[in-house]
């Protein structure tokens, strides 16, 4: 099946960036006929099977419908400069290793033949924190780093909190800065998912190492 959720990319844009979601839904196969339904207006390039069935519904060239609102690196319409790859999971169970190899040789070839770099591929609750939490707390980032495709902080010493530097250092990286306790709840949700409570020196450490090892100066909103 191919999705007829799609249109031309806007202003001559190509992607620049790779976007990470989960399906929430109970099969592959469901995921496929809403991705598929020109009543849903939603699409994505790809989708993979938990059992590593990759399935191209929109070409690359093509704008799919998938990130909605949101931004990444201080530019708006992700839609029309990234790649959308879903992944069947409901959401509370671990992405399968099946699944997980055929993500990282997709991720190998998209981000050849568009020159993207590694720590463009983004989770979709990066570019929406408060409104998105896929692909979660089970998928693997730390893998996809290991294996090139994507990036992992190696964070120095631990530093005072600062909610001024954390959320300078989370805009450097790209992350939308609005709200700060939602700021927080999304890097934590990729790098730390298990931890609670307020700011701490170590999410200060680990923004401030994907800060200056990735990160472009760009003004904050409320500066």
């Amino acid at each position: 099946m191919r999705s007829p959720n799609f249109g031309e990319r806007r202003d001559g844009l190509s992607p620049d960036l790779v976007v990470i979601h989960y399906t929430a839904m109970e099969s592959c196969e469901a995921a496929l006929r809403a991705l598929c339904d020109p009543a849903r207006e939603v699409s994505a390039h790809y989708l993979i099977s938990e059992t590593g069935e990759l399935l191209s519904l929109v070409d690359e060239e093509m704008r799919a419908w998938h990130a909605g609102a949101g931004a990444w690196a201080g530019v708006g319409d992700v839609n029309s400069r990234s790649i959308g790859i879903e992944l069947a999971n409901t959401g509370f169970a671990p992405f399968p290793a099946p699944q997980m190899d055929a993500l990282e040789i997709l991720l190998v070839g998209v981000l050849t033949r568009w020159t993207i770099p590694p720590q463009n591929v983004i989770a979709h609750s990066d570019m929406t924190p408060g409104r998105k939490i896929d692909p979660g707390p089970r998928f693997d980032w730390r893998r996809l780093a290991l294996g090139g495709v994507s990036v992992w902080p190696e964070p120095g010493a631990v530093q005072k909190p600062n909610p001024l530097q954390f959320a300078a250092d989370a805009a450097r990286f790209g992350y939308p800065t609005d709200d700060p306790g939602l700021l927080l709840r999304s890097v934590r949700l990729r790098f730390r998912p298990w931890v609670k409570g307020p700011l701490d020196g170590e999410d200060m450490a680990l923004i401030a190492d994907l800060a200056a090892r990735y990160g472009v100066d760009r003004e904050l909103p409320n500066a």
